[in-house]
């Protein structure tokens, strides 16, 4: 049998299966707590009015590794009513240094694995997926129904083709994007700053990998956490960064 993509050669075929076999059968969350009983908790934390905020967004997340993975999670642990998750890739060995992904998802695709970790912290959060990658020529169907669009992509290029996109083709969507994270500078010089009335910029803006200082998960979480905040102020009505 061939190894599936994102599976690492050295991996033996037993610790292969006993992979599938952890993705495929999970815990079912919706045996384990009522919607009541989430929704109790984090109005008891948020207040009810500011939880019936959360409740009502739609926010997108754009690329799923390091940076959307982990807003991902903080924004489903605050209880945000309705994420769309987009990316076409698959979980590998390399990415578990810093992306919100375990041993049960190598192999499997970014949006599916991501989507069921999520259920296991609030299965009332609906999240859907799409499994595609973004281009020109389909931002505007597919952040159509969004209210804010977070942009959370490794690459350079593709940072530039989204943000260039929605600023162009959705301008009165919220935008919220990320560049320079890498490697263990001081978190002081991370910030988050409003470039233009829709348009928001997390992290230092310069620091790119290079050897011995890749994406690692203290930086990238503290930038990811910073987009996950300004999309939070944002949905409780919040303007400036």
């Amino acid at each position: 049998m061939p190894i599936p993509q994102g599976f690492t050669p050295s991996a033996s075929q037993a610790q292969l299966e006993a992979r599938r076999t952890a993705f495929a059968t999970p815990p079912n969350p919706l045996a384990m707590v009522s919607e009541s009983e989430v929704r109790d908790a984090l109005s008891e934390r948020h207040s009810a009015a500011t939880q019936a905020k959360l409740d009502a967004a739609h926010v997108a997340i754009a690329g799923l590794g390091g940076l959307g993975s982990t807003i991902a999670v903080a924004l489903t642990r605050i209880g945000v009513g309705h994420l769309h998750l987009v990316d076409f890739d698959r979980v590998d060995m390399t990415n578990l240094n810093r992306q919100q992904y375990f041993l049960k998802d190598v192999g499997e695709y970014k949006t599916e694995a991501l989507q069921a970790n999520l259920a296991q912290i609030n299965p009332f959060v609906e999240v859907t997926i799409d499994t595609t990658k973004v281009t020109d020529d389909n931002v505007s169907e597919l952040f159509a129904n969004d209210d804010i669009i977070c942009e959370a992509f490794d690459v350079p290029e593709n940072k530039t083709l989204l943000v260039n996109a929605v600023l162009e083709q959705l301008p009165s969507k919220k935008l919220v994007s990320a560049s320079g994270m890498a490697g263990f500078r001081s978190s002081n010089l991370v910030e988050t700053r409003r470039v233009s009335s829709n348009f928001y910029f997390c992290g230092d803006g310069v620091t790119a990998p290079k050897p011995g200082a890749g994406l690692m998960a203290p930086r990238v979480g503290i930038v990811a956490c910073h987009e996950a905040n300004m999309i939070t102020r944002l949905i409780l009505g919040e303007q400036e960064a």
